[in-house]
């Protein structure tokens, strides 16, 4: 009997799974993997809930693993909802739920097309299931905590498909064969308070983070590189919390967010960071300090046999071939990179966490359809 990965999608949206709660979707997957023969085990850490498992001998030459998330992110607005955001309802063709495209959905077709594969076709190698339930949040101890494990217990993978949403519009379209890296930096400027009538009595730090943030603004930070679209920096904050308009406040605040492709690393955007923040303080005598937090840096899978392989079999199941891409936030692949080669393919990603978030119905069996020529060629 085939798993039917759209009743399994619609098992795990009802499962209230807000990062960090578990909710009962690991539980459902390890009862169905368990029963179709995956060596399970439950690989928590910090309070958040991991699953590894793995059908065939442990360090196979051949290891293919797929790599997702079943934690979602709050529904917000529940009265703003048309459907139950947990009640994973179908209407005209659309399943609807909290994770339905983020990405319970891929999850489902992922762990779906692994059991039928290897209940019908065994492959010489094993396949590895690696799923977390800390992605949406802060991710320290969800795929990083299974990475950790799988070192420490000579767990490995060859090569890895990530199942997160990867296509704009068409499913096939796109498929992630890199992400930018993603840095947070946040500015603290200490002045003297004053009267603003006074400004010269003073040091405004509200002033030297302004003069900070058009110099960080001012150039463009590259045009882009190879598989790259240009880096960016964005300013989302500045504040100092001041209620009162006849005085210079003493202490501001700014941060900036910066995606960035292979032409920097963290650890050169910080320098560039500090480089600009020393200018200021000099400029003005307010001093400035900075903490930055680093949340993956860029990677690359450049072109070749995997990627190919993959992009075959979404063109066979689809008629679409896809594009290579780098763009978009982050995910687990940032990584999964340091264990193995990884690409990331899934379907049409446009609801994802918003209101009425969908997915339609036909793209799930499409997915199932496509990871499962994918385990098909790769132990061909």
């Amino acid at each position: 009997m085939t798993i039917d990965p759209v009743a399994l999608t619609a098992d795990l949206i009802r499962c209230n799974s807000v990062t960090p709660a578990e909710g009962g979707a690991l539980v459902r997957l390890e009862t169905l993997l368990s029963e179709a023969g995956f060596e399970c085990t439950r690989v928590d850490r910090g309070g958040i809930c991991n699953l590894y498992a793995r059908w065939g001998a442990r360090g196979a030459n051949k290891s293919f693993g797929f790599n997702g998330h079943t934690d979602v992110v709050p529904v917000g607005d529940v009265a703003a909802w048309t459907q139950d955001p947990f009640g994973a309802a179908i209407v005209d063709g659309w399943m609807y739920g909290r994770g339905a495209t983020d990405m319970k959905s891929g999850v489902a077709a992922f762990a779906a097309a692994a059991v039928d594969f290897v209940r019908d076709t065994p492959p010489d190698g094993s396949v590895v299931l690696a799923i977390t339930g800390d992605e949406e949040d802060v991710a320290e101890d969800g795929t990083v905590a299974l990475l950790d494990w799988m070192a420490a217990n000579g767990e490995r993978m060859t090569h890895c498909l990530v199942g997160e949403p990867t296509c704009p519009n068409v499913m096939g379209e796109m498929m992630k064969i890199g992400r930018r890296g993603s840095m947070t930096c946040y500015f603290t400027a200490e002045g003297v308070q004053g009267h603003s009538a006074y400004p010269h009595r003073a040091k405004n730090p509200m002033s030297a983070l302004v003069k900070l943030m058009a110099r960080l603004e001012q150039t463009p930070l590259d045009a882009g590189t190879e598989h790259f679209d240009a880096s960016t920096l964005a300013i989302t904050t500045i504040d100092c919390g001041n209620l009162a308009t006849n005085v210079i406040p003493a202490k501001g605040r700014a941060t900036v967010n910066i995606r960035f492709n292979d032409a920097h690393s963290g650890a050169s955007l910080t320098q560039w960071l500090r480089d600009h923040a020393t200018a200021v303080q000099a400029e003005t005598g307010v001093l400035i300090e900075m903490r930055v937090k680093i949340s993956g840096e860029s990677f690359l899978t450049p072109p070749g046999a995997f990627s190919d392989l993959v992009a075959r079999a979404v063109q066979a199941e689809t008629g679409v071939v896809p594009s290579y891409s780098t763009s978009g936030g982050t995910s687990d692949a940032r990584f999964v990179k340091d264990h193995c080669p990884v690409v990331e393919f899934g379907l049409v990603g446009k609801t994802m966490h918003q209101v009425d978030e969908r997915v339609e119905v036909a793209q799930i069996h499409a997915l199932k359809a496509i990871y499962t020529r994918v385990l098909q060629d790769y132990f061909a």
